[in-house]
């Protein structure tokens, strides 16, 4: 393994130890707050929707004065981009059924996603305050808790916002919802399988082509190898060698990054599809307008007694990595071992792997880790995905040997 490899390599696997201790084990500041109130992000688009953060950094149960639904839990204050002073705002109702916060558990964070109210309250560009008051008057030692105010500040999306929304977001979502129209249930998991299988026929023949150029890259990998030992000493040469060896046996090492890139828009748009809760009412800048007379509750979020909308990575996470470790090993040629007799070094051992085998181990991991954080329909996407790739890679591969031999 090349220097640079092993450091790319290692970084990588510093980052994901890193992640998962501050996933796991968060650090408490000592000088925290009672209670925090705090934005997932402090610039919002218009037609996203606005998630607060509210944490209780106390041992005890902090009770609020009221429910107040089907108003949000806080007061919301909103000053215009060119206005001096703020006015409060008071929405009529929510678009989806409103659950009451009465109490911030002891120790923990609450998370509000304000999706109900952002065409009510938060449709226009300006700062708005939250406000979080009152509270019950109650003590943590000898802190007197009071109220608790945020500020973040709704923008117009940008150029390349509004053309990632108009050529894969909305059709996405409109895809998703045309396609559950026709589901038992509006169900949205099985939606999402028959989008999958679509994606994975459009994108079939560069698959196909990408799957030979992987197979060609490992029938020159020995040749390469003899390179490297040959031009050892002489890095311009063995770059020169190697890419008339590619040359030659026609490879091209980004073939292989094709159908991930064409697929990677698909999926951080059903990323965002499925952050704002893949509702009618929540998505109506998204929604084509033969669809915008649809009831709020259209798409079932149900699927195989998951809750699609939440990560649900005690499942997805062993899936995906297995799946992904499969689908890695199957695309790695067994190699003939060769008795070297050399001293048992770090350094030897580390050259005796290559970058193919350890990718086969790390981005499993790192997929696994994301399973954490993904909402479960991205995950079943991921999954579908995974599972067509692996039959797909199957049939070329055997088709491959049938007319090789």
């Amino acid at each position: 393994m090349r220097p640079l490899e092993f450091i790319l390599t290692f970084a990588i696997l510093f980052f994901l130890i890193n992640a998962g201790i501050s996933f796991f084990f968060p650090e408490k500041d000592p000088n925290e707050a009672p209670i925090e109130l705090s934005m997932e992000s402090t610039k919002v688009r218009t037609g996203n929707a606005p998630v607060a953060h509210i944490t209780n950094n106390t041992n005890v149960d902090i009770a609020l004065s009221e429910g107040r639904c089907p108003t949000p839990p806080f007061d919301v204050f909103y000053r215009a981009v060119d206005a001096s002073e703020a006015q409060e705002l008071i929405p009529d109702e929510a678009v989806l059924p409103c659950t009451p916060l009465t109490t911030l558990p002891a120790g923990q964070t609450v998370t509000v996603d304000l999706a109900s109210w952002k065409y009510a309250l938060f449709s226009r560009p300006g700062t708005y305050t939250l406000s979080l008051s009152p509270l019950l008057a109650q003590q943590s030692g000898s802190t007197v808790l009071s109220t608790v105010t945020t500020e973040f500040r709704v923008t117009e999306p940008g150029m390349f916002t509004k053309l990632f929304r108009t050529f894969i977001t909305r059709p996405l979502f409109n895809a998703l919802v045309f396609i559950a129209s026709w589901m038992p249930g509006h169900n949205l998991g099985l939606a999402i399988i028959i989008l999958t299988l679509l994606v994975k026929l459009a994108l079939l023949l560069p698959n196909k082509h990408a799957l030979e150029g992987q197979m060609r890259l490992q029938a020159v990998q020995p040749k390469m190898e003899e390179l490297k030992k040959k031009y050892r000493e002489d890095p311009k040469k063995l770059q020169e060698e190697t890419m008339k060896l590619w040359k030659e046996m026609k490879v091209n090492p980004l073939q292989s990054c094709l159908p991930m890139l064409l697929q990677l828009p698909i999926l951080i748009g059903l990323f965002f599809v499925i952050k704002d809760g893949v509702s009618i009412a929540t998505s109506e800048h998204l929604l084509y307008s033969m669809y915008k007379a649809l009831p709020a509750n259209f798409l079932g979020y149900m699927f195989l007694g998951l809750d699609l909308l939440k990560p649900n990575a005690w499942l997805f996470a062993p899936l995906l990595v297995a799946l992904q470790f499969v689908q890695m090993k199957m695309m790695m040629k067994k190699k003939k071992q060769k008795e070297i007799v050399v001293k048992p070094t770090l350094e030897s051992r580390l050259q005796g792997m290559d970058q193919q085998t350890i990718m086969t181990y790390v981005l499993p991991i790192m997929i696994g880790v994301f399973a954490f954080q993904f909402p479960g329909a991205v995950s079943l996407y991921w999954a579908a995905s995974t599972v067509f790739g692996i039959a797909q890679q199957w049939w070329i591969m055997r088709s491959k040997t049938v007319v090789s031999g």
